[in-house]
């Protein structure tokens, strides 16, 4: 039986986590909620370009106890913005899982996300690609292991992203460092999105690099999420937690 699961967001990055939902064989995409509703497309199965009726496009305004019990999904997958935390609620009163990839919420808001995990498994991480979690869990093994080592972060975004990366942010938060003087950002371009650390020592430099050339990325994250959040307990969880527990596994058998 196919994961269910109901979308919130459908826009540039929305629409393309959607595509990549429709494309895995043990997922089915139960319905979309999206701010704005054409009646030229009722259903993102048609907005993405396919010709069957699947996926209808739903407001928040309509997602309640009666439509959740008449249209039952498994996991949600947030990619909208930090209002969506208002239906949160509403998800787990079903125990519905829920994984966020939203970067802005308020320290209100993250208390909602943390109440609500005591009743449904919710899993947030701000950029849910598997190589910027993997990259993180790295450069903090890196920092330990030679905590000399001068450090900088340089972050490369398309033209227009007006702020510094939120992904960078945190991984300058996570390796101690003033984000001020050690975060570089470059805007060139339609560059998805680049992180780099460097490590500088005596002779050497190491570099630590992942750059998204695709949105897609941020849908194959989200699918590796929502897979392992299934059957979870109620709790709190993070993107680098679940590849943590995994690297150790494998360290463990090698």
């Amino acid at each position: 039986m196919s994961l269910r699961v109901g979308l919130i967001g459908f826009g540039r990055t929305g629409s393309i986590v959607a595509s990549e939902i429709i494309k895995e064989p043990a997922m089915s995409l139960s319905w979309v909620c999206r701010k704005n509703i054409s009646s030229d497309f009722q259903y993102a199965s048609h907005a993405l370009g396919k010709d069957s009726n699947f996926a209808p496009f739903v407001s928040a305004e309509n997602i309640c106890e009666h439509f959740l019990k008449q249209n039952p999904v498994d996991v949600i997958i947030d990619f909208s913005n930090h209002h969506s935390v208002k239906l949160y609620e509403q998800f787990s009163k079903f125990n519905i899982a829920i994984v966020s990839a939203i970067s802005n919420y308020s320290n209100e808001e993250l208390q909602i996300i943390n109440n609500e995990s005591h009743n449904c498994p919710i899993l947030h991480s701000p950029n849910i690609t598997l190589g910027i979690n993997w990259l993180m869990l790295a450069s903090k093994l890196l920092r330990k292991i030679i905590p000399h080592a001068d450090i900088e972060i340089v972050e490369e975004h398309f033209r227009d992203k007006k702020d510094a990366s939120g992904t960078a942010l945190r991984i300058a938060e996570q390796l101690q460092l003033n984000p001020k003087k050690h975060v570089n950002s470059i805007r060139v371009g339609g560059i998805v999105g680049k992180h780099e650390i460097i490590f500088g020592l005596p002779y050497q430099t190491i570099r630590l690099t992942h750059e998204s050339i695709n949105r897609a990325a941020f849908g194959t994250g989200a699918i590796f999420a929502a897979k392992w959040l299934i059957g979870k307990t109620p709790g709190l969880y993070s993107m680098e937690e679940v590849l943590q527990k995994k690297f150790i596994a494998q360290i463990e058998n090698m």
